[in-house]
């Protein structure tokens, strides 16, 4: 065996350990997307179809109406959910992760203690506002976001202590790009309060009489970002880009910390009362 073929299998097993370290789907459903479709349907009317606890890894749940189903603890690695209606569903702790989400719609629904990592929200690279996923009203209390959801709606979301904090390659990932993109994201009479939004990319996202007090926006960039209106008490605004942002409406600027180590400052509409 010449040195280059052992050198190739060594690294090839190596890539193997790795890549079977890092979650992936369990090795069985526990239904199919028929079955999944026909216990929604077949739930009396006035009731909710409950999937909790069950492994839905990999099923194509596109366009489908789960019509406020319970899916508590479960388990949607990898599926297609994209343009399906999930407004009212119950997603507290499920796994969410690596899910297509193109034009779904999660309005109102439960997301607590829920984890949405790596979902693709896109068709392209360049996001389309059209194709966004709808967040309005959810509840999302510690959730945890690893995702690009460019021009996605919050409008009215309760996002306290949710985590959109830098994710690590090898935690669930193996993306060089360790941060989440929310440019666009509308945020409006949303709940943030205790949110880690550390390093996210949040170019002129809206935050207009949102609650974001005691939010880490360290690192952030917030670039045109609109906090009119908004509670900054003790957000943590050090190291962000604030160039364009408008601060000069928001609540509680003097509460805020590190406005004084934030990038381009001077640049924003900043008033401290």
């Amino acid at each position: 065996m010449t040195f280059e073929s052992a050198t190739f299998r060594a690294t090839a097993a190596l890539a193997a350990v790795v890549l079977s370290l890092l979650p992936g789907p369990a090795s069985a459903n526990d239904m199919t997307t028929r079955e999944v479709t026909v216990r929604i349907f077949e739930t009396p009317e006035g009731e909710r179809a409950d999937f909790s606890d069950l492994v839905l890894t990999l099923l194509d749940l596109s366009g489908l109406d789960f019509k406020k189903a319970v899916l508590v603890g479960a388990d949607l690695y990898g599926s297609d959910l994209s343009h399906a209606n999930l407004s009212g569903t119950d997603l507290s702790s499920t796994r969410l992760d690596r899910t297509t989400i193109i034009g779904a719609d999660f309005s109102r629904a439960d997301f607590t203690d829920a984890t949405l990592l790596r979902p693709s929200g896109f068709s392209s690279t360049s996001f389309d506002r059209s194709e966004a996923a709808n967040f309005s009203g959810a509840k999302m209390v510690r959730t945890r976001i690893f995702a690009r959801l460019g021009g996605a709606s919050f409008r009215a979301a309760d996002l306290t202590d949710a985590d959109f904090s830098p994710l690590s390659s090898g935690a669930n990932t193996i993306s060089v790009v360790p941060f989440n993109i929310l440019s666009g994201a509308d945020f409006t009479d949303a709940v943030l309060r205790g949110a880690n939004l550390e390093q996210v990319k949040l170019e002129y996202a809206i935050f207009r009489n949102a609650d974001v007090r005691d939010v880490d926006f360290r690192g952030a960039d917030l670039t045109g970002a609109d906090f009119t209106g908004a509670d900054v008490t003790g957000a943590n605004f050090s190291g962000a880009t604030v160039a364009k942002a408008v601060l000069s409406g928001a609540k509680g600027v003097q509460a805020a910390r590190g406005l004084g180590l934030a990038v381009r400052p001077e640049d924003s509409e900043l008033k401290r009362p």
